[in-house]
């Protein structure tokens, strides 16, 4: 579970000051989905670099299960990203050299597998995203969604806990963004990540069970699950 508290982050541009994130409280449960929206600028992608270990706050903490990444040595908290963490961006990131099994194994070299598990979990995770018969294929090869589906697989294949995606379909049609939205939401509930998105696209927004809005630093959120 994830337990934000008191978290801000200030960035010096030139002789100015910006508070990129303003004293967030945030709770996400083991296995739950948040969706956050709001404008660019907004901080949106500042909070999503908290979760991930990718930056640290000015001030408060940003714990998971119990654990406060913002004060964990580097080596520990790398070493955290590389095995319970699995990351989506808006661009796949693909290596253009490498076929779509091979740009996976690469999620998997700093675990210390053999070539032989890296082979065999990569095969496995191109098969949950439906790409099987395209793991020799090189990414110019591949559509736009289909390049999109190799990276979920790529940052599925070590089988983390969490799943951060930061516009994961901003640069897909709406056919296309619904696909990969479908699979991401499909892969959540078959293997019960902890799953955030960010968004400025209000249908990804309308699909969220939970709804973070954040607007100049300050987070608002909107639970949509029934009541029991």
């Amino acid at each position: 579970m994830y337990t934000l508290t008191g978290v801000t982050k200030r960035y010096r541009r030139g002789g100015e000051t910006i508070d990129a994130l303003t004293g967030v409280d945030l709770v996400i449960e083991d296995g739950g989905q948040l969706v956050i929206q709001g404008p660019a600028g907004g901080g949106k992608t500042t909070l999503l670099q908290m979760l991930g270990g990718l930056d640290r706050p000015t001030e408060g903490s940003v714990e998971l299960d119990g654990t406060d990444l913002a004060l964990l040595p580097e080596a520990r908290l790398a070493r955290l990203r590389s095995e319970s963490i699995g990351f989506v961006f808006r661009t796949d990131n693909l290596i253009p050299s490498l076929t779509a099994l091979e740009n996976v194994e690469t999620a998997l070299v700093p675990l210390g597998l053999t070539a032989a598990q890296r082979r065999q979990q990569a095969t496995g995770a191109l098969e949950s995203v439906g790409l099987a018969e395209h793991r020799g294929a090189l990414p110019a090869a591949l559509s736009g969604s289909q390049r999109q589906r190799v990276a979920v697989a790529r940052a599925l294949v070590k089988r983390p806990r969490v799943l951060l995606a930061d516009e994961p379909t901003g640069d897909l049609d709406a056919a296309d963004r619904d696909e990969v939205m479908g699979l991401l939401e499909r892969l959540w509930r078959e293997r019960g990540l902890t799953f955030v998105v960010v968004t400025h696209d209000s249908a990804v927004a309308r699909r969220a069970p939970r709804l973070a809005t954040i607007r100049k630093g300050r987070v608002a959120v909107e639970d949509r699950r029934p009541a029991v």
